[in-house]
């Protein structure tokens, strides 16, 4: 998406904010767009991110606009990247926020001659950025990373300023839940789960498809009217069939490939509870303030907890955690394998509704 034409230099200054690549990582930034609401009220917030991330942006309140980035991922691109600056630079921002930490973004509002770029020092941006903020070690939490660009580099986050940030928040309207609970054949007046048995990053992150379809029959032994939905994208067909197939009887919509971003999100909006992998529908529902029960295995809950005021982190913690690799290096991926499904449903009952 082009930026509007119809806002031009000269109106109301605005702030620019270019996304992370990643879903996950883009709902944890939410945080930062309240505190500059916060410090800036009548100033418009643009949004620049890829478009398979853009559907977060748009159910965030504080975005004014959200423009759509139409660079090939990974390429520099550098003749597009100017043209897109010149359109950028009609609009009158007063600062950008570089949340990617690649040189190829920081180009973009030093094209643009955005006086105010904000960001971490990342590859090679000495001039692009000129408000350069240095993280922490070790690393800050997701939320906290982001939301320090907010204040001036090197200022203290310590623990009572970091538990006092605002939580990601996001928001779905009745009639666009509505719609698509209609579009999937999902009755509205009885419960539903929603099961994320993906993870983008490696299958490291991934709970054993039969812990699910034993996660699943328990929820249908407890009560048979609950439907449950398995959310995720193309990329998570084969781990959902799995899952599926691990069922016997019941309402399972097996979604994985077959829905929007947008509608995941509206999906996720309308469910008693999400079960998710690390991944970027986990931070989604916690950003909703779904109740939610978070698996994590070769990554650190603490550093991208959920945030629901219902949630539960779940993590083995073995020796060998967190690894943070894609692939389990030992070969066993016990941090997932020996979070059996019992465990995850002690957590999971006391969050649901009286069936």
């Amino acid at each position: 998406m082009l930026p509007d034409k119809n806002v031009t230099a000269g109106s109301v200054p605005r702030t620019l904010v270019i996304s992370p690549n990643w879903i996950g990582d883009a709902v944890m930034a939410q945080p930062l767009l309240q505190l500059l609401r916060a410090a800036h009220p009548q100033r418009p917030i643009d949004v620049l991110a890829p478009p398979a991330v853009s559907p977060v942006w748009r159910q965030m309140a504080e975005v004014d606009q959200v423009l759509e980035t139409p660079f090939r991922h990974g390429a520099l691109q550098l003749r597009e990247r100017w043209k897109y600056a010149r359109l950028l630079r009609r609009r009158g921002y007063a600062d950008a926020y570089v949340l990617p930490n690649t040189i190829k973004y920081a180009l973009i509002p030093w094209l643009a001659g955005i006086k105010r770029r904000v960001g971490y020092k990342g590859e090679s941006r000495h001039g692009l950025i000129n408000v350069m903020h240095h993280d922490e070690t070790p690393p800050r939490p997701m939320v906290a990373f982001y939301a320090a660009l907010a204040t001036a580099p090197q200022a203290l986050q310590d623990a009572a300023r970091r538990a006092a940030l605002p939580k990601p928040r996001m928001a779905v309207g009745a009639q666009q839940i509505a719609e698509v609970l209609r579009r999937h054949g999902i009755d509205p007046a009885r419960p539903l789960v929603a099961f994320a048995p993906g993870a983008e990053f490696g299958g490291a992150k991934r709970w054993p498809a039969a812990h699910f379809a034993g996660l699943a029959q328990a929820l249908l032994a407890r009560d048979g009217a609950t439907q449950i939905a398995l959310l995720g994208s193309p990329k998570d067909q084969p781990a959902c069939a799995e899952v599926a197939a691990g069922v016997a009887g019941g309402a399972l919509f097996n979604l994985a490939g077959s829905t929007s971003l947008a509608e995941a999100i509206a999906l996720i909006a309308a469910s008693a509870a999400v079960v998710a992998n690390d991944s970027g529908l986990l931070h989604i529902a916690s950003a909703l303030n779904r109740p939610v029960v978070a698996l994590y295995g070769p990554t650190d809950p603490d550093h991208a907890p959920p945030f629901s005021d219902m949630a539960a982190a779940l993590s083995l913690r073995l020796a060998c955690a967190p690894c943070k690799q894609r692939e389990c290096p030992l070969g066993h991926q016990d941090c997932m394998v020996k979070l059996t499904p019992e465990l995850v449903w002690r957590s999971l009952q006391p969050m649901l509704p009286l069936g």
